[in-house]
């Protein structure tokens, strides 16, 4: 015993011992963008506030990691990335379907000889081209195969074999789970960073006008014209070359670097279509309105010589006098918009025309475009790496030539805006306002990532700052449109001043051209101006002053400046800005300044403590400012002595507005004052304080802060967002500091409590805000994991009083001494050697662990129910020393937290749960750090934390769970919410499980569970929400050990007999039997002693066995729950060793329990979805349907009491199969992986033990598992999407099918799209990775055609590899369980019916596309079952042989030559074998020959020339065989190839038809016809024939096949024995076709029944004429011939009726009503063939010379169409001039024809019956069904001529008679007879008449009438211009009586004729009146006139007789023939003008 248990407790430390603590504390030093953080100046004593802003900006992040969480399973899930060079490791599986090349030697284009096909039907012309096998060179041999081996021997052999090169990890090849399901993993939130827009850089390359006189000055920002809004602050730049700048030398006192940058970073949050970028151009202040400085610009250029030149010359030095003058005075110039609607590529935002496209140049945006980018830009944190750049837009240059002038009266932003809007109307802006030549090149790009020397809008360099610099770039400050919800994370304080509009009209007329100078003072004295307004473009950084651009004479000026200022991190009351007016004289005027002052005005910038934004209109004082004046606002000061002089009399006459961007000054009232109170606590200050008008005393300090803390969720939400992490630090720090407050005790905790709850939760609903996939809000998620830390050590304030000194006590109770890393690694050590969890037992001694002894006792440990009371008392604020057990300095986070979460109540109460995330998180965060900081790792687990946090996180726990249990059973449920919350909760159970006592975690998930179970009355919810619960919990990087730790102790409780850990071990003799079967069971015992995985399982169990809506969702989850758990065990290093392996999946072999239970659930993939009813074995058990679902209460006992879970093991021998909802591929394919997965890892041996003892039945399921899997994991291979299956006939679906079809033809997107959608269920997510991975994205949307791969060549290739691999392990793993199946059960002699199961999962995998390793092992399996099981083989299992004979046949025409030679020695081995246990293989030889007939017919791939190579290679096997010699073996086996040999030639002919459809199956025809004798390969050709006619779309064709085979099978049948239910033969077929009694041929001297091998064919039997039958009727349902589908039922129903099947029935009948309705629903618009007679002549021909045929082509061919084809295909036959198509249907005259070309004579005819027929041909179905005679009909007249007059018009009609009637088993039938008839010109005139007249009486008679169609012909009868016309015929034949006797009853049947005609006319004009509308009245009066005048013309020669026709008639007695020859004797013409 002691020696197992130390091999375990080996183990449990391969898989790291359960540490005594997971969890780290790390401090990871904040990354900074800048070089150095951006800090306030030195040296300035801050603020508390400040300091508090500044030191969280730059304090490092705290993070608790896990220690191990490199290993666990969530971690190595995500990085299954980092796996990427995974696949190289993996070899290249070789399948046969990626290296066909479909043998396309023989298809060569180009001209080509059609074969003659020899007429007569017998074999040996058809094998005449025989080519001589012995000539081939046979393929290497195996050389043991003929060697005597042991079975035995041979079977360890192959498992070597096996053995040998596996790949270990099978999941590691799998997909990996679907994301959604994968609860567990826990998305790391993004770090706080400082928010970035889409960044875009902009470099200007060259401003310059036509001439260069003077320096110009850039100014470039971005605006917003739909919001109106400037959106980013101005970049200043300059152009100069350096001669002009030296103009202003004397005014630049010095220039620093960092204002010549010429590029600029630009920021955007929100882009769209209406932002531009506008450059404003300013220009040296000089003499003159800007229209007049402009002119120049405008006229002159600076290439002109001569006088110009001077002229410039002249201007250059008026401006350098200019400059050195004014040089600091700027004027308004020009300006030039840029739209960026294209840099934005906002083609999903809205389309619009990109404007100004000539100013902007066309911008190629390619890839990625950037979805929605604004809206997803607010909704997500906004981490640098999903702000990508807005679009992959390239680099794009601008030269722009126009300029806008500026106007001096329209110079503010709202004209800016009104300009810019015209301008994106039309680019008319033009014409209104004058525009200046120049050139402006710039260049616009997405901004690198890291570009190098770069400065922030600060002046801070940016990382990486290279030494060697130039220019910098610049960063340049976004005004985003709308808030930003990014918490500030920099150290950010700057002002901006935008002076607007002053109004000086009333001013004297000295102020004209005003300027403003703008000062930032800290003092009244000038000199106390400070350094902090920014530079512009060259000059020092920052200056003290700054001018405004001045507008020449101008009163009541606009300004559009905008003063960027650096404020001072500490402001008093004596900052202020300062305005200075002054007007500036452009002229020099002797003596006088430049500048007159002309007033002042200024705005002090703290108002009550609070810095003033927002808009002013200021006062202007005009004289020098008094004393003081800064401290009070100018609109406010107070009178003084002597008084101030204003302008207008202290009105505002100067408007500017003031911004900050700061994250120190908050800009919210109700933040400012939290914070102010909060400071005041925490500093000593003097009583009462002033917060904005109020004062506050020490008195009322407390309840201030109490209604501050509370309004703090009033503020707004940026400010608070942006503040957020101070806002939480300090609520944090209230809630456990003990403030005491004049003497008196404040407690704030539950305030502040209450004040976080409320923060979480308007962050949760505000809907600007993002949340990550667990609904958790980013910012909150961020805050906690990064920022959040232990409140700072407390120091207890004490305020004695106003003024009197603080006491500051300090309570450090932390240390950050941390044991050093040694002896941390010492002490692990230890622990190794040590129980996990209890330090003073060391394994060895087998007691148990102390909290598995908690759990399995299930007792609930026993709560104190009195302590609610207890802590009620302790919140009053007294602080009572007898409540209060904790001292009070002494209050740690973690209970303090808890302890609000549980007496929290109402609203509060229930935004703590349904968010309880965040405070599950702060609680195990704050845990954490307690641990960390009071080192309890040295105390063991129990007593870390105290039994009263231990009984408040117990409360939470079970209040949580009743939470989600009431969301859930609430009538408006919120299943969503639900979720979400036990998502949390498994979450923080997991975490617990890391720092606290394991069996006290364990119990509240044991109480979670029976809670849950208890509350929840649907099933479907109760198994979801426990499965994502146990899903995290599993996922825990030591779920192993909490759970194979169990294993370790000898006797765990509960449990005497020996652990599964003692029974996996070496010694394995004393099995116990029933133990082994009880390991593969889910028993009460697994379940105490494997925890977590026993809940999982019966989870698992619960949901695949209930029914019910939803559930199949559930199933998924369980399923995938499991599978992510195995993927983790196969991606942990850990688990890598094989014993450790070994132990784990012992862990889940009760799985293998449930998914036997669950089989008849699963997907079916070896059959297409058309047909998923079909049952797979033949089990009496399957039929049997259970007793419906499962009671509700038995669920609930099943689900949620742990203990009574019936046992699987009984129910699978007792019980019969369930019939429940079948799972979805996806789930099965996940469930299957599963399985196979534990099959390989299990110890094998245990395997066999288990199978071996098992029930037959038991193995059977185990058999029908295996064969589905092998189906489920076969290779698709890379081609998958446009491979079409060509297994069994596909089931053609309706029309629409066709249409696809049509589509899938057309190429391009659409096809492809199509495509991808019809790959079928069973396909999407194959093992073959890749197709889905393609396509699953992006299923919806259109790709461009050539888009179409999104992945790279590589990368399919690398899926392709992994996919190949993992079906290779998959089916090698099935191999082996066979290998398992089959050695275990024979031992134990019960192998009768296991055999065949065994082989029919061997033949399937062969049947699917597999590599030449499996092939191999397969083949070599094979191969030793036929040696042991030989005999058995052939009797027994019939049809799994011939099955097995085709497979192995197929593989022997393989192109790879490994798989060829395994191939061909199991086929010889398979003869040698039959020969000898039968001594006669007739029957092997029978299957191989029908194998071998079918394969040629259906696979249009197949390669005959390595088939021969394989028959060559038997043959030499035969010749070498040393013991078979002697027999006639050999000989036998030479006469079945060379039979087969023909067979193949066969085959050669069909390649050559490929291409001509008709050929190819007149060759099949033929080769069928051939097999007369032989009915199974004559079944087999008919079979491959309807396969082809199916592919052709001929389905009526098809289903004849069917119904000629089924014919052939009756009449083996009725041979066979006498059963009056079965069809006598063929004849019984007659109904359905007149051509089936050409199967009777087999008659009784051909076929004796008895002979082996002889139609021992599946379908030789009642369920295969049945079966044939079926499929025929389908065909002819899909064919459109209904009537014949009930014929064919009714062969089948008496059958169906004679075995009681009614279920069949019912199935047949519904199949016949449907068949009917569509008769009666369809009536004439059915569309059945459309028929041409086709005639070859020429000698190019061969034996088609001179023969005509009958081809039937679908319902509206029209005769181009097949002509065309025809042409088409001959011409590339015989080359395309070499074909001639006869235009006309006369008789051709071989004579005339060219004897070097084709001809093709086509015409189209129409069937044709005798008059007597159609008495029985009624319905529109019988004149098209059966037919044999069709009639063609030519005109001609006597001269040779088609057509002539009416007089002279003959015709002929040819009726030609076909060999067989249509529709038959071919579209084409030969002709075999022509008769023709000649009608007379009269004749023609009496059969057109009678057309007319008959499409008169319809068109009258139809029901309902159709006005139309009346009024189409009545037109055509009686309109007054029809040529030809009734009157023209009637002139032309009645005009006057025929001279020849002969003619008179023609004439007189055409009378009758018109007198029909004519009343026929009238009748329809009749109907015509009252059918028309109103508006036809004219039409109809128009038609009646006609039909008059018609009749009118026609009457005399209608009325007219003949009267030789009228005599009366002589009366004759005689026979009747004698009647006939005198009854029209003519007497003499005497009464010829007698009338009757």
């Amino acid at each position: 015993m002691t020696r197992l248990n130390n091999l375990d407790s080996e183990l449990a430390q391969e898989l790291g011992d359960f540490p005594e603590d997971d969890l780290d504390i790390v401090f990871t030093p904040k990354e900074c963008r800048t070089l150095q953080p951006s800090m306030p100046e030195d040296g300035v004593e801050l603020d508390l506030h400040v300091r508090d802003c500044v030191q969280t900006y730059i304090r490092e992040w705290l993070i608790v990691n896990r220690k191990n969480q490199g290993n666990s399973d969530t971690c190595s899930l995500k990085n299954k990335g980092s796996r990427k060079d995974f696949h190289k490791t993996l070899q290249k599986q070789t399948f046969e379907s990626e290296t066909l090349d479909s043998g396309d030697a023989n298809f060569q284009a180009g001209p080509r000889h059609v074969p003659a096909l020899p007429e007569e039907a017998s074999r040996t012309t058809l094998a005449s081209s025989d080519f001589d096998l012995r000539s081939l060179q046979p393929d290497p041999r195996l050389e043991n195969l003929l060697r005597h081996v042991s079975a035995e021997e041979f079977e360890r052999q192959n498992e070597e074999a096996r053995r040998t090169n596996r790949h270990a990890e099978l999941l590691a090849l799998y997909p990996a789970v679907d994301e959604e399901d994968a609860v567990e993993i826990r998305p790391v939130p993004d770090c706080p960073k400082e928010h970035l827009g889409n960044r875009i850089l902009v470099k200007l390359q060259t401003l310059k006008f036509d001439i260069e006189i003077e320096p110009l000055f850039a100014c470039i920002a971005l605006y917003d014209i739909k919001e109106r809004k400037k959106i980013s602050e101005n970049f200043h730049c300059d152009l100069n070359p350096d001669s002009l700048r030296g103009f202003l030398r004397s005014h630049t006192p010095s220039i620093d670097l960092s204002t010549q940058a010429r590029s600029a970073v630009f920021s955007v949050t929100y882009p769209s279509s209406d932002i531009y970028l506008v450059i404003k151009i300013e220009k040296v202040l000089q003499q003159g309105e800007i229209g007049d400085c402009a002119e120049p610009y405008m006229v002159l250029k600076e290439s002109e010589a001569g006088k110009t030149k001077e002229k410039i010359e002249k201007l250059k030095a008026q401006a350098e006098s200019f400059c050195q003058r004014l040089g600091k005075y700027r004027m308004p110039f020009a300006w030039i918009p840029i739209s960026l609607t294209n840099f934005f590529n906002l083609s999903t935002l809205e389309r619009e025309i990109p404007e100004a496209e000539g100013l902007n140049g066309r911008f190629i945006n390619d890839k990625r475009a950037t979805l929605l980018q604004a809206r997803r830009l607010s909704e997500r944190s906004l981490s640098s790496e999903d702000s990508y750049p807005v679009s992959n837009f390239k680099t794009i240059s601008l030269t722009l030539n126009t300029f806008f002038k500026q106007e001096g009266d329209r110079l503010s932003d709202e004209d800016l805006f009104k300009f810019l809007a015209d301008f994106k109307r039309s680019s008319s802006l033009q014409r209104r306002i004058k525009t200046l030549p120049g050139t402006l090149k710039l260049e616009i790009s997405p901004a690198p990532e890291n570009l190098g020397y770069c400065l922030t809008p600060e002046l801070q360099p940016v990382k990486p700052f290279p030494e060697n610099r130039n220019r910098p770039h610049k960063e340049i400050l976004e005004f985003p449109i709308r808030e930003v919800y990014v918490p500030h994370t920099i150290y950010r304080n700057l002002l901006y001043v935008y002076p607007q509009r002053l109004n000086f009209a009333n001013r004297p007329a000295s102020a004209r051209n005003i300027t403003i100078k703008i000062q930032f003072m800290c003092g009244e004295d000038p000199s106390c101006a400070l350094p902090v307004i920014f530079g512009r473009s060259s000059g020092p950084e920052f200056v003290q002053e700054i001018y405004t651009a001045i507008t020449y004479h101008n009163k009541s000026p606009d300004f559009y400046e905008e003063v960027k200022i650096k404020l001072p991190a500490k402001l008093t009351e004596k900052h202020h800005l300062l305005f200075t007016f002054y007007h500036i004289s452009c002229q020099p005027k002797q003596g006088a300044s430049v500048e007159t002052l002309l007033g002042y005005s200024w705005l002090p910038i703290l108002l009550n403590d609070r810095l003033q934004t927002g808009h002013y209109c200021l006062p202007v004082a005009l004289d020098k400012l008094p004393f003081h004046y800064s401290i009070h606002s100018p609109e406010k000061v107070p009178s003084q002595t002597p008084p101030i002089k204003w302008v207008e009399g202290h009105k505002g006459v100067f408007s500017v507005e003031v911004q900050a961007v700061s994250s120190v000054h908050t800009q919210d009232n109700h933040l400012e004052k939290f914070f102010t109170l909060c400071h005041s606590l925490e500093s000593q200050v003097t009583f009462p304080i002033r917060l904005m008008d109020q004062k506050i005393t020490e008195a009322t300090l407390e309840h201030e802060l109490k209604l501050s803390i509370i309004c703090l969720n009033s503020s707004r939400l940026e400010p608070l967002v942006l503040f957020l992490h101070l806002v939480l630090d300090k609520l944090f720090q209230l809630a456990v500091q003990p403030m005491v407050i004049a003497g008196q005790t404040a407690n704030f905790s539950q305030f502040a409590f209450e004040s976080v709850v409320a923060i979480v939760n308007s962050l949760h609903n505000s809907k600007d805000l993002s949340k990550d996939q667990h609904g958790r809000n980013c910012l909150l998620a961020s805050y906690v994991y990064y920022v959040f830390r232990l409140p700072d050590p407390q120091r207890e304030v004490v305020k004695q009083g106003a003024g009197s000194s603080a006491i500051l006590t300090e309570s450090r109770y932390y240390t950050f001494g941390r044991t050093s890393a040694m002896a941390v690694g010492s002490k692990l050590l230890q622990s190794r050697v040590i129980s996990c969890s209890n330090p003073d037992i060391t394994v060895t001694q087998t007691a148990t662990d102390e909290e598995v002894k908690n759990i399995m006792s299930s007792k609930p440990m026993d709560h104190s129910s009195s302590r609610m009371s207890f802590y009620v008392e302790g919140t009053n604020d007294m602080p009572s020393v007898s409540a209060s057990p904790r001292p009070s300095n002494k209050k740690h986070f973690h209970e303090e937290l808890a302890l609000q979460m549980v007496v929290s109540t109402g609203m509060v109460r229930e935004s703590v749960f349904k968010y309880a995330w965040f405070f599950f998180e702060l609680l195990i965060k704050s845990m954490a750090q307690y641990v960390h900081n009071l080192e309890k790792q040295d105390n063991p687990r129990r007593s870390r934390f105290s039994d009263r946090f231990k009984d408040d996180i117990t409360t939470i726990v079970s209040v949580v769970t009743s939470e989600i249990a009431a969301l859930l059973v609430k009538p408006p449920k919120e299943s969503e919410q639900a979720e979400k919350i036990n998502i949390s909760l498994a979450f923080f159970l997991y975490d617990l499980l890391s720092l606290m006592d394991r069996g006290f975690v364990f119990n509240l998930i044991k109480h979670y569970c029976n809670q849950l179970s208890n509350k929840l009355n649907s099933l479907s919810t109760l198994i979801s929400m426990r499965l994502e619960f146990l899903r995290i919990l599993c996922s825990h990087e030591h779920y192993l050990n909490l759970n194979l730790f169990f294993m370790t102790s000898a006797s765990a409780p509960a449990s005497p007999s020996p652990s599964l850990s003692s029974q996996n071990s070496s010694s394995c003799s004393s099995f116990q039997d029933q133990k082994i079967a009880g390991m593969f069971d889910l028993s009460a015992e697994y379940r105490q002693q494997h925890f977590l995985t026993g809940l999982l399982f019966t989870e698992l169990a619960a949901a695949l066995d209930t029914d019910g809506e939803g559930i199949s969702k559930v199933q998924r989850k369980a399923v995938s729950a499991i599978l992510s758990l195995l993927s983790s065990h196969d991606l942990d290093p850990r688990c890598s060793k094989k014993e450790v392996k070994i132990k784990i999946a012992a862990l889940y072999l009760p799985l293998v329990g449930i998914i036997l239970d669950s089989l008849p659930q699963l997907h079916d993939f070896t059959i297409s979805d058309g047909r998923s009813g079909k049952g797979r074995t033949g089990n009496p058990e399957e039929e049997q349907e259970s007793a419906g679902a499962i009671n509700q209460n038995v669920a609930l006992a099943i689900a949620g009491n742990q203990f009574n879970l019936r046992s699987s093991g009984m129910s699978l021998v007792s019980l019969p199969y369930r019939q429940s909802a079948t799972l979805g591929p996806d789930t099965t394919r996940n469930l299957l992986i599963c399985f196979l997965w534990i099959m390989k890892n299990a110890d094998q041996n245990l395997i066999q033990k288990w199978i071996a003892d098992l029930p037959s039945m038991q193995l059977n399921r185990i058999l029908d598992l295996l064969f589905i899997c092998v189906s489920c994991f076969e290779y698709k291979g890379k081609q998958s999407s446009d491979k079409v299956s060509t297994q069994a006939l596909q089931k053609s679906r309706d029309v629409k099918a066709r249409l696809e079809e049509a589509l899938l033809r057309g190429e391009g997107a659409r096809g492809e799209m199509m495509k991808r959608c019809r790959i079928p269920a069973g396909n999407d997510r194959s093992a073959g990775l890749n197709e889905n991975l393609r396509w699953r994205k992006e299923q919806t949307h259109w790709r461009q055609a050539n888009e179409r791969q999104d992945k790279t060549k590589a990368e399919l290739d690398q899926e392709a590899l992994i996919s190949g691999n993992l079906a290779t392990e998959a089916n090698l793993i099935i191999l082996d369980m066979q290998e398992n199946i089959i050695q275990a059960s024979f031992a134990a002699e019960c192998r009768d019916n296991l055999l065949g199961g065994v082989l029919k999962v061997l033949v399937n995998s062969l049947g699917c596309d597999q590599s030449t390793t499996y092939l191999t092992h397969c083949f070599a399996t094979l191969r030793a079952l036929i040696a042991k099981f030989g005999d058995f083989l052939f009797e027994e299992e019939v049809e799994q042989c011939a099955d097995l004979c085709q497979r192995v046949l197929h593989h022997c025409s393989s192109s790879i030559d490994i798989t060829r030679t395994q191939a061909c020695a199991t086929l010889y081995l398979l003869m040698r074998y039959s020969f000898s246990s039968t001594s006669n293989f007739a029957r092997v030889k029978m299957q191989v020959t029908m194998s071998l007939a079918s394969l040629v017919g259906k696979s249009p791939d197949f390669n005959e020339e390595f088939l021969r190579r394989s028959l060559r290679t038997i043959l030499a096997y035969a010749e070498e065989d040393a013991d078979m010699q002697a027999t006639p073996f050999p000989i036998q086996v030479e006469e079945l190839l060379c039979n087969l040999n023909s067979i193949l030639s066969d085959t050669v002919k069909m390649r050559e038809f490929q291409e001509d459809p008709e050929m190819l199956m007149d060759l099949m025809y033929r080769i069928a016809k051939g097999y007369q004798t032989s009915p199974d390969l004559r079944l087999t050709w008919l079979q491959n024939m309807a396969e082809k006619h199916t592919k052709r779309k001929c389905y009526t064709e098809a289903a004849m096949c069917l119904v000629h085979a089924a014919a052939l099978v009756a009449e083996y049948l009725s041979m066979l024995e006498d059963r009056n239910y079965l069809p006598v033969g063929s004849v019984s077929f007659q109904n359905i076709s007149s051509n089936v009694l050409e199967e009777s041929a087999v008659s009784d001297d051909v076929l004796s029944p008895d002979e082996d091998g002889i139609c021992s064919g599946r379908y030789f039997s009642e369920s295969g004429l049945v079966g044939l039958l079926e499929q025929a009727a389908e065909l002819f349902g899909t064919g459109g011939l209904y009537e014949t589908v009930n014929e064919v039922y009714k062969i089948v129903i008496p059958i169906l009726e004679a075995h009681r099947d009614f279920r069949k029935l019912t199935l047949t009948h519904s199949k016949l009503q449907k068949a009917f309705d569509s008769i009666i629903n369809k009536g004439q618009k059915r569309m059945f063939g459309t028929y041409f007679r086709v005639g070859f002549y020429g000698s190019k021909f061969g034996d088609l010379d001179e023969q005509e045929f009958v081809y039937k082509e679908p319902a509206i061919t029209k005769l181009p169409e097949i002509s065309h084809r025809l042409e088409g295909f001959y011409g590339q036959c015989f080359g395309e001039d070499a074909v001639e198509v006869i235009k006309d249907s006369a008789p051709v005259d071989k004579r005339k024809l060219d004897p070097n070309k084709a001809y093709i004579q086509i015409t189209f005819v129409e069937p044709y019956f005798d008059e007597y027929e159609m008495k029985d041909r009624v319905t529109y179905f019988e004149k098209n069904f059966n037919l044999c005679r069709f009639m063609y009909t030519t005109p001609f007249t006597m001269d040779g001529r088609p057509r002539g007059e009416l007089s002279e018009q003959y015709k002929r009609n040819t009726i030609l008679t076909t060999m067989h009637a249509f529709p038959y088993i071919k579209t084409r039938i030969n002709v075999i007879q022509k008769e023709e008839f000649i009608l007379t010109p009269i004749e023609v005139a009496i059969e057109d008449m009678r057309k007319k007249t008959q499409e008169l009486t319809a068109a009258t008679n139809q029901e309902p009438p159709d006005a139309k169609m009346l009024q189409m012909v009545l037109q055509g009868s009686v309109g007054a211009t029809v040529n030809q016309g009734p009157l023209e015929v009637a002139q032309v034949f009645l005009a006057e009586i025929p001279a020849d006797p002969k003619l008179y009853r023609h004439h007189n049947k055409l009378r009758l004729c018109f007198k029909e005609f004519i009343m026929r006319c009238g009748e329809a004009v009749e109907k015509n009146k009252r059918l028309i509308t109103a508006d036809q009245r004219e039409y109809q009066q128009e038609l009646r006139k006609n039909y008059g005048k018609l009749k009118e013309n026609l009457r005399p020669m209608i009325e007219r007789k003949i009267p030789e026709l009228y005599k009366p008639v002589v009366k004759v007695h005689s026979t009747r023939e004698s009647f006939r020859n005198h009854s029209f004797r003519k007497y003499d013409a005497q009464t010829s003008s007698q009338s009757t």
